[in-house]
């Protein structure tokens, strides 16, 4: 009969060979623990003749030679190295799960067969909850729900709804059924957005909200998050996401501000042309993410326990783990569950392929002849997990992005970002004296180095911005977490989670973008115009500036936050607008911006102004300094 073993790991099927069997080359790729006799003929590089240190030896200074052969010597390591590998605690109770599947699944097909099975449940269970979470019944008179991203609006900022917001029209007089997911409190504005005089940032956009506490008096602004305020409506919670039916009411004034169901929402004292209430449904759409979260993480902690196999335990884990972010609970943006598959699917290939070289090169060292099944669960997997779901769990970390603009805007960014950097120069420091007591870390150094020049260069290229995606950061890393300690496991299953967690959401994004791409719906720093005359009365109010400056074509005005106003002119000259009150007693709130038009890319928007404020009595309050 074979051996148990052999059968419950078919990477134990490679020869055992002592350590003296190796070249001194190949040591560090020996996951076994070797006694410091059996290195002592085959690794002792002290004394090894070097070309090129012999070379620089020669051109330098003596007491500086001396210094730098001692460095090196030190970087080296000990004579005989020592390579870690995890002694279990309690191995009797750890390994409990191995000796019970050698009892119940001795030989090697059965095992392979066991394996296909609990493939096949694993499947099963989550295709199943998946598909309850994804159909919803009909809305009684309404149809299917139509899904709804998190920040997803009828009105666009600025003038993106174009003149008298025609782009967004029907006003009023519409209503359907719709269906938003789970955690949309999460969605902030990252980017300042003006709402009349107010500028809102890093939270949701919900302006307006009941106005008493009757269940069905909650009036929203057309550009309100539709989702996040259905969870202030009460319609949905942010937990399970949920149905509901949304009707556009035409104008409105006066929006409160209310604090309701975890979010306060914004004030708008005046008017604006679009609308919206809510309606609750008896139709049941509940989002199951979390629910998905508990098979995917039951199954793959069932796996680590009970497989002794790091490639099994590897890409199992990797597959389960993206398939949930991907389908679950790190959506990208998608408009059907048919295109929320093939996306997921297009992505899974590469991803598999980058994880082989992952496993290859550095996790293999790691997991493999590792039989602690309870402490790799809970310190390799449990951390992956956590990562996995970085968009929640780091959610508290005030870092969007890596990125020169967001630490500087983002409050608390900076000091995040030096907790972070002291973290994990304390974790380099670590891992570098493991990396020298097992002599591989020279190898290392000059990998970092190179990747660090690799990186300079990159960033000195002009017109493009470095950006460290989630995916880069965990493959940037990863070299480092090649030791089988218990650290290691902590920080290797983290990165895991981070290059599965980016790759799931936001695909194979390049390290290098445009200015353009990373800019989004944030501020360029264009010219702006400077209001230089006010003639306001309490019906009506002109504004005088300097003609358009130079590369510009117009001028566009927003009034309560909606372009009423497009003045096409390049001239020099002076400009003026005129503007009659819409409702009487009513503040109004006006913005002023430039833009340029050409035949190749059409209309393009500068900066808008801060808003400035007409009273209701005429008096006329100047907007501040600054830009939206």
């Amino acid at each position: 009969m074979a051996d148990p073993n052999v059968l419950r790991d078919p990477e134990s099927c490679v020869r055992q060979t002592t350590a003296t069997e190796y070249k001194a080359s190949e040591m560090a790729d020996i996951i076994t623990t070797a006694s410091p006799e059996q290195f002592s003929s085959s690794t002792s590089h002290k004394d090894d003749p070097n070309p090129l240190l012999d070379t620089v030896r020669r051109l330098l200074p003596r007491p500086i030679e001396k210094r730098g052969v001692a460095i090196y010597g030190w970087l080296q390591g000990p004579e005989a190295p020592r390579l870690y590998k995890i002694s279990p605690f309690l191995p009797r109770i750890q390994q409990l799960p191995l000796r019970l599947v050698d009892t119940v699944c001795p030989r090697q097909w059965q095992r392979a067969f066991a394996l296909l099975v609990f493939y096949v449940c694993w499947i099963a269970t989550f295709a199943a909850v998946l598909r309850k979470s994804a159909v919803a019944g009909d809305v009684s008179g309404y149809g299917e729900p139509i899904r709804l991203q998190c920040g997803g609006v009828f009105w666009v900022e600025n003038n993106d709804c174009g003149l008298n917001g025609t782009y967004c029209l029907p006003f009023s007089d519409s209503s359907f059924a719709f269906r938003c997911p789970a955690n949309c409190l999460s969605e902030e504005v990252q980017n300042p957005r003006a709402v009349g005089a107010q500028e809102v940032i890093y939270e949701p956009l919900v302006v307006g909200g009941p106005t008493s506490d009757g269940q069905h008096d909650y009036t929203y602004r057309g550009d309100s998050f539709i989702c996040s305020a259905a969870i202030h409506a009460g319609i949905i919670t942010n937990s399970g996401g949920g149905c509901g039916v949304v009707s556009l009411t035409g104008q409105q004034s006066s929006y409160p501000s209310v604090s309701r169901n975890g979010i306060s929402s914004i004030a708008f004292d005046s008017s604006f042309p679009q609308s919206f209430t809510f309606k609750a449904t008896d139709v049941s759409c509940k989002d199951l993410s979390w629910d998905l979260l508990a098979v995917s993480v039951v199954y793959t902690a069932l796996l680590s326990l009970f497989t002794k196999s790091a490639s099994v335990f590897f890409y199992s884990t990797v597959i389960g783990c993206y398939l949930q972010a991907a389908l679950a609970t790190d959506t990208p943006e998608y408009a059907s569950i048919a295109t929320l598959v093939s996306s997921a699917i297009g992505k899974l290939l590469p991803a598999l392929l980058i994880s082989m070289f992952m496993y290859r090169l550095y996790i293999r060292r790691t997991l493999h002849g590792l039989n602690a099944q309870v402490e790799k669960t809970v310190l390799w997997l449990g951390p992956c997990w956590v990562a996995v779901l970085a968009d929640y769990t780091f959610e508290l970390i005030p870092l969007e992005r890596l990125t020169a603009h967001d630490i500087k805007q983002q409050p608390g960014g900076l000091a995040s970002l030096i907790v972070i950097v002291v973290v994990l120069l304390f974790i380099f420091f670590a891992q570098a004296w493991s990396f020298r007591q097992e002599g591989r870390l020279l190898r290392y150094i000059a990998l970092y180095i190179c990747l660090g020049i690799t990186i300079g260069l990159l960033a000195a290229i002009p017109q493009e911005e470095l950006r460290l995606h989630h995916y880069i950061l965990g493959l940037l890393l990863l070299p480092g977490t090649s030791l089988q300690t218990r650290p290691s496991l902590v920080f290797q299953g983290i990165l895991v989670g981070l290059f599965i967690n980016g790759v799931a959401k936001w695909g194979f994004d390049a390290i290098l973008q445009t200015a353009a791409e990373l800019q989004g719906d944030a501020l360029d720093g264009s010219l702006l115009p400077s209001i230089t005359a006010i003639n306001a009365t309490i019906s009506n109010i002109t504004f005088t500036w300097p003609g358009v400056p130079m590369g510009w074509n117009g001028t566009s005005v927003l009034v309560n936050d909606v372009e009423r106003h497009r003045d096409y002119s390049s001239s020099q000259t002076e400009r003026s607008f005129t503007w009659q009150r819409m409702v009487a007693e009513e503040p109004e709130y006006f913005r002023f911006g430039f833009f340029a038009l050409s035949a190749a890319y059409g209309l393009e928007m500068g900066d808008y102004t801060m808003g400035g404020t007409w009273l209701a009595n005429g008096s006329w309050i100047q907007m501040a300094a600054g830009a939206t």
